[in-house]
């Protein structure tokens, strides 16, 4: 029976599931951009994350930077929203990696609530944070499986100082709001000097580029107190529960 082309020994007899060569193939792709989200997706359903809000911000801040422990001290507010630490209905949400990142999840970490990470598999290896929920602590290969679950549950997006990958997920949100691909959410930029010196927004306007209303879309604050104010005023005057 060696040379039955049906042999079990043969590759091609090789069981779909445990066909890695058919898996990894361009045709599969579909199936692979799938796993990559209900992994995700099916483990925060078990345990009971409902809503997010989500912190982007630059992976090279270092945490002697006032970015850096204004991020922190957010992460401990979103923590003890709600009912409190154990509560996970509304539960902090970033990229998973050092910096900005990593001070949001550690504030989260400081007031012992929950806190979720969505990293990435990138050329140059990209480590979690060690202060993610190991539960909670995820590594996506699509960047687009990974921004959706950032925008899926978001209640609201608070981003710091960046660079590309920031701005990049930034307008990615600013987009999608702004098509009514998504429900509109509060949208804070934290260090306003910043973000107007990196992006002339009201250049646009005037170049008739976006409408005078996108600006109603996000809007500036200098600390962590001031963000989640925000936040809460815009579910208050909106008369829509936050928690």
């Amino acid at each position: 029976m060696e040379n039955n082309p049906c042999n079990e020994k043969q590759e091609k007899y090789t069981i779909s599931k445990e066909d890695r060569d058919f898996f990894y193939s361009d045709g599969a792709r579909g199936l692979r951009l799938q796993v990559d989200y209900l992994k995700a997706e099916e483990k925060m359903k078990a345990e009971g994350i409902h809503h997010t809000v989500v912190v982007f911000g630059s992976a090279r801040t270092p945490e002697d930077n006032i970015n850096y422990i204004e991020a922190r001290k957010f992460g401990s507010m979103v923590g003890c929203s709600g009912d409190g630490p154990k509560d996970c209905y509304l539960t902090l949400m970033t990229g998973g990696g050092p910096g900005i990142m990593e001070a949001a999840n550690r504030g989260a970490n400081d007031v012992g609530a929950k806190s979720i990470g969505l990293n990435i598999k990138l050329p140059h290896e990209q480590y979690p944070n060690p202060y993610i929920s190991p539960e909670l602590s995820f590594n996506f290969y699509y960047f687009g499986i990974r921004k959706l679950h950032f925008i899926q549950r978001a209640k609201a997006l608070v981003v710091f100082p960046g660079g590309f990958g920031t701005l990049d997920e930034l307008f990615e949100i600013l987009t999608l709001i702004q098509t009514g691909k998504k429900e509109h959410i509060p949208i804070v930029l934290v260090n306003e000097a910043f973000w107007k010196n990196s992006i002339d927004i009201d250049y646009l306007v005037k170049e008739e580029t976006i409408s005078a209303n996108d600006l109603n879309l996000f809007t500036y604050a200098n600390d962590a107190n001031t963000a989640w104010e925000q936040i809460i005023q815009w579910y208050k005057v909106r008369k829509i529960d936050l928690f």
